[in-house]
């Protein structure tokens, strides 16, 4: 066996794992945005944290979706030797590459440029939503539960917010350690941390994982776009010749 036909037989066995991974996923992304509660169900004890609150059917399809056609654009162009789709394959995942490179530089050196983006996008939120719209006031109760954490910088997000107004000016439970109600006097002795620097502060205490994880993604895409453009280099040489 050959060089080529080594790395064409490994090209295709790979992809069709991802093609048969993406469609599981996608299925079940399926099922879960059909049929929520029957998912719910199944998870049990566990349907009481956060996944609940996530629309996690539409999150399944999207990452689902790209993984089929990732798995069928790397297999059919291994196997019928289409420079076409090797080239498509190449290039979807150069974008998903830079697009990671990209956001990780952006987290790691401007972390007040990404706290700001993420800022305009959580506070309406949490102004207008907090405490009035059941999915939302969920997904932040869990998310500060969870983190231990209050608001997105401190408890003065709630400051004036529908939550806020709506329960003779006090705080959400987590903004304070054992203090109920929750007023601005027991938050400010409470000081308990913004959900964004507790997240923060979370990946840098789990930097080695973090980075571990990220360093095996990035190297199984590099080896993909390595091995399909070298499929595609040597088809393409053997067009010339």
């Amino acid at each position: 066996m050959g060089c080529f036909t080594f790395v064409k037989v490994m090209m295709i066995l790979f992809n069709l794992f991802i093609f048969m991974a993406g469609a599981g996923l996608l299925a079940v992304g399926i099922w879960v945005t059909v049929n929520s509660s029957s998912f719910l169900g199944l998870l049990g004890p566990f349907s009481q944290n956060a996944l609940q609150f996530v629309n996690v059917g539409f999150f399944c399809i999207a990452i689902g979706a790209v993984l089929v056609l990732l798995g069928f654009l790397g297999c059919c162009g291994a196997h019928k030797e289409s420079r076409c789709l090797l080239i498509m394959f190449f290039s979807i995942i150069l974008i998903i590459f830079i697009a990671e490179v990209a956001a990780g530089v952006v987290a790691l050196a401007y972390s007040s440029f990404a706290e700001s983006i993420l800022k305009g996008w959580a506070m309406p939120a949490l102004k207008d939503q907090y405490g009035n719209d059941p999915v939302i006031t969920k997904l932040w109760n869990a998310t500060m539960i969870e983190l231990n954490c209050c608001g997105f910088s401190n408890y003065g997000d709630f400051n004036n917010s529908y939550y806020y107004t709506h329960n003779n000016q006090s705080y959400p439970p987590s903004c304070c350690f054992s203090f109920s109600p929750c007023i601005q006097e027991y938050a400010e002795i409470s000081d308990v941390q913004g959900c964004f620097q507790q997240i923060l502060s979370d990946i840098k205490n789990n930097a080695i994982i973090v980075g571990g994880v990220a360093a095996g993604i990035c190297g199984v895409e590099v080896a993909a776009m390595i091995v399909s453009m070298y499929l595609y280099c040597y088809l393409d040489k053997k067009m010339s010749s």
